[in-house]
């Protein structure tokens, strides 16, 4: 009897200190540890939301970039971080979503972590050089068939949607494009601009300027839907029925944060996102609001993880 009191008093005192650890959160400055270099979305969106969060919490919100490792240096100092939620992961889905299937060994483990929010979703568009005499989907297929092995495209690197989703473009459409991988969103960029590839996907708030200045010419949507910012551009999934693909970034904790704690944080990121300001800036870089609870989260993690599973398993795009 008096080890089940004794028990007892000890998780009633565990519950009340995880209470009150939300309540008086955050004790101390707070690291978004980002996976990407300073100036990609990914980071952009780091800052914007740990700014509105240092404003509202009256603690410093540090961004602190450490890419490499397909994110997974930035992963693993979340991974060894205490669960105070004092040190957060700022990253792309597919360090979750697609790593896993990618690569033969992490240097993280992908269960270690607790997902806390979605913060954005981007908006995926394709692309062409405007040295390209095509103007619609349905051109590029038959430009690419009449031209076998003559096009590439460009992506920001091996199991990025920009190359998983073109080669689930390729098998659907019976297209033959080499695939030219880059270090980064804007060195793909800076190669599509170049002309050294043809066609790629990127989001819009990357090349929008470039599109109204002609130096890159966009052809579709690889959104499910129509984007409202466009609403005459067709989608893909319109000439190639099923066809979609999405991007989205994410904040991530440690393993084992407590409930209470882990509801305090996801409310004030959902306040930071709620923000008039924080809304201007989703509408300008054409990015979407995706309002989900943790274990909303969780699932569209397992969701996705198996989408971009099959995509790398069919087409081969292991890393050793």
């Amino acid at each position: 009897m008096l080890g089940f009191v004794r028990t007892a008093v000890c998780v009633a005192l565990t519950a009340y200190a995880a209470s009150a650890s939300a309540q008086n959160y955050p004790s101390g400055p707070v690291k978004l540890i980002v996976s990407i270099p300073a100036g990609g979305v990914t980071d952009v969106m780091a800052r914007v939301v740990g700014q509105r969060l240092q404003e509202m919490w009256g603690q410093t919100v540090i961004v602190e970039n450490r890419p490499g490792g397909n994110s997974g240096v930035a992963a693993q100092v979340v991974e060894r971080s205490p669960p105070d939620g004092l040190t957060l992961l700022v990253t792309p889905d597919s360090t979750f979503t697609a790593n896993p299937a990618l690569f033969s060994k992490l240097i993280y483990d992908p269960v270690d972590f607790t997902p806390i929010s979605v913060l954005c979703r981007a908006t995926p568009m394709l692309m062409v050089h405007p040295s390209l005499p095509v103007k619609t989907v349905s051109e590029l297929i038959a430009y690419a068939k009449a031209n076998p092995g003559k096009l590439s495209y460009g992506s920001f690197g091996t199991g990025t949607y920009a190359h998983l989703s073109m080669e689930d473009l390729k098998q659907r459409t019976g297209m033959e494009m080499q695939h030219v991988p880059y270090r980064g969103a804007a060195p793909g960029l800076n190669g599509l601009l170049g002309n050294e590839v043809s066609v790629m996907l990127l989001n819009l708030s990357s090349v929008e300027e470039h599109a109204k200045v002609g130096k890159v010419r966009l052809i579709a949507a690889a959104t499910e839907k129509r984007v409202p910012a466009l609403p005459d551009l067709p989608t893909i999934a319109e000439t190639v029925p099923g066809f979609k693909t999405s991007v989205w970034f994410g904040l991530w904790g440690p393993a084992s944060i407590p409930p209470e704690l882990l509801a305090k944080i996801q409310t004030d990121v959902a306040k930071a996102l709620e923000l008039p300001e924080t809304k201007q800036f989703f509408k300008t870089n054409s990015f979407e609001r995706v309002d989900l609870s943790p274990q909303d989260f969780g699932k569209l993690i397992q969701s996705d993880l198996k989408h971009w599973s099959g995509l790398i398993n069919a087409v081969g795009a292991k890393i050793d």
